[in-house]
């Protein structure tokens, strides 16, 4: 809602785009993309989109569930170093992290 009041009196000429951006907290150049983004898609071309797209990265979830089932049926207890080093061993495929 701030960037369309701040689009709204940047577009009347009571404020250059300096001023609009120093109104949201971001530089000029930010403003520039802001209002690119919001010409060409209204609203909706200023929602962050990293908060809604899954990590390409993100391990499946039957892989996350046989991996706890493993854990608990077999290594409950253990830290997550020494059971990554055997997950490893038995053929696991994700990263420590």
């Amino acid at each position: 809602m701030r960037f369309e009041e701040a689009y709204g009196i940047w577009t009347e000429g009571r404020l250059n785009q300096e001023e609009a951006a120093l109104m949201l907290g971001v530089c000029a150049r930010t403003f520039r993309r802001y209002i690119d983004r919001y010409e060409e898609s209204g609203i909706e071309g200023l929602l962050d989109k990293r908060l809604t797209q899954a990590s390409s990265r993100r391990a499946p979830v039957d892989e996350v569930i046989a991996l706890v089932e493993q854990y608990e049926g077999r290594y409950r207890g253990w830290k997550v170093k020494h059971f990554y080093s055997w997950y490893r061993r038995d053929g696991g495929q994700r990263s420590y992290t």
